[in-house]
């Protein structure tokens, strides 16, 4: 395989998480979130790679996203369609030979492709072929046939897998206890639970990750004792992650010392999502400091994140605060999304003063929130913005805020007939009608969770 293809298709170690890099690499000390990348790299990778690599390079760096039913002049129509169809795909014997051979290929990237596409096939006839491959002479085949069969996620592999998580090789360890996590097979959580010590991080990492996916009492005990204590910044930020898949708010102090205390911003970042999804909702002091103190944007915005999902009443005037004073656009409009969900009641007032905020974002999401808290007594200031507003996005979210205050402007709203946006024209002349919707729905996206 030609070696630009080898380096675009590292998008795809990513897509599975951190154990589908191919057997024999460690994943970096640095945790990924903290990872510097030079896209004029990656893009100059990617010239003279065939359709089909960057195809699957592409899907792999978006994690799977939506997106497929786009129109796309870069890759022809009929190579994303023979991409998809990989999914679910009915392959002849000497189409799955040919994958199953290539899983002992000298070339690094054709081993780590064959086992993704055996995976993507969904074909659960490799189970047997790639159960005998466990056992074979080669830790790079043990390692490739355990990642295929996580990704395969059949509970008749379960005994191999078994066996090869204490291999002498970590990459097979790793791959074997990341695939047993998939597959959901708790039988397996107390062998896994023992490689939280493993001397490799890469196998620590891969064990943790299961345990999130194996949902007892004891795992969470086991993951707050590697939250607190594992030297890697990596295998902490998965623990954090891994306890929030569990849910159970036993881990609510022990993520929150974790915010307030962990050297690494990727951990504290994970623990602040986390707090959020284990509904701890005793840990809102621990995320108002972090969201007014910590020196990472990410932190600062996760943390006011999680307020709002949390519904944390408590903490409106410490976001309040934040909308007018954080020096991050990010977490001024994170902030003013939950202030929004939260409702308040009445609209502070740097919620209303960030309708002239410098950046667009901050205030389609103070438009927003406005219209959720709908207080009448900023009815005046909406319409004010209305005046001056020039992105239309903002100005719909400003039209609703009218509307939802009960006390909207009539002639406001007749000046937007005059709006060059359809969209916005439209919103007015429902408004004035009397009707509602559609609205721009502003949503913060936090990024910290390595989907396994």
């Amino acid at each position: 395989m030609h070696f630009k293809s080898v380096v675009l298709l590292a998008a795809l170690s990513f897509k599975g998480g951190v154990m589908s890099l191919p057997i024999g690499q460690r994943p970096s000390s640095r945790p990924a979130s903290e990872q510097a990348l030079d896209v004029r790299d990656l893009l100059a990778s990617a010239r003279g790679v065939a359709p089909a690599m960057c195809v699957l390079a592409a899907d792999g760096a978006s994690n799977g996203g939506w997106g497929w039913d786009a129109p796309d002049v870069s890759v022809q129509a009929d190579i994303r369609g023979t991409m998809r169809n990989l999914r679910n795909a009915e392959l002849d014997d000497l189409q799955g030979r040919a994958l199953l051979d290539a899983l002992g290929s000298a070339d690094a990237c054709e081993r780590h492709l064959a086992g993704t596409l055996i995976g993507r096939s969904n074909d659960k006839s490799f189970v047997p072929a790639l159960s005998t491959k466990l056992e074979n002479a080669s830790p790079i085949v043990r390692g490739e046939a355990a990642r295929a069969l996580g990704l395969l996620g059949d509970r008749l592999a379960v005994d191999g897998l078994m066996h090869t998580l204490h291999d002498a090789t970590p990459g097979v360890r790793a791959n074997s206890a990341w695939a047993l996590g998939r597959i959901g097979e708790r039988r397996a959580t107390d062998e896994i639970a023992k490689l939280v010590h493993d001397q490799s991080a890469e196998v620590r990492v891969a064990a943790t990750t299961s345990l999130g996916l194996l949902p007892t009492t004891d795992n969470v005990e086991t993951l707050l004792k590697v939250l607190k204590s594992d030297e890697s910044p990596e295998v902490r930020r998965v623990a954090s992650w891994a306890l929030a898949q569990i849910g159970s708010r036993a881990a609510a102090d022990g993520l929150a010392e974790a915010l307030k205390s962990d050297k690494s911003s990727a951990v504290r970042e994970m623990s602040a999502w986390a707090l959020a999804e284990v509904h701890a909702r005793d840990s809102i002091d621990p995320l108002v400091a972090a969201m007014k103190g910590d020196e990472s944007e990410s932190v600062r915005e996760t943390a006011a994140w999680a307020m709002g999902e949390l519904g944390a009443r408590k903490a409106s005037d410490a976001l309040a605060g934040v909308v007018s004073g954080d020096k991050s656009a990010r977490v001024r409009g994170t902030a003013a999304w939950a202030l929004g969900e939260l409702n308040p009641g009445h609209a502070p007032k740097s919620l209303v003063a960030a309708l002239r905020d410098s950046d667009d974002d901050v205030r389609l999401k103070a438009a927003w929130a406005l219209s959720q808290i709908a207080d009448p007594e900023t009815s005046r200031d909406i319409t004010a913005a209305l005046k001056t507003e020039q992105r239309d996005r903002v100005r719909q979210a400003l039209v609703r805020g009218l509307i939802e205050t009960g006390e909207g402007s009539t002639d406001a709203l007749k000046d937007l007939l005059e709006s060059k946006d359809k969209g916005t024209r439209e919103l007015a002349v429902k408004a004035l009608a009397g009707h509602r919707g559609p609205w721009p729905w502003p949503w913060p996206q936090p990024r910290p969770r390595p989907f396994p």
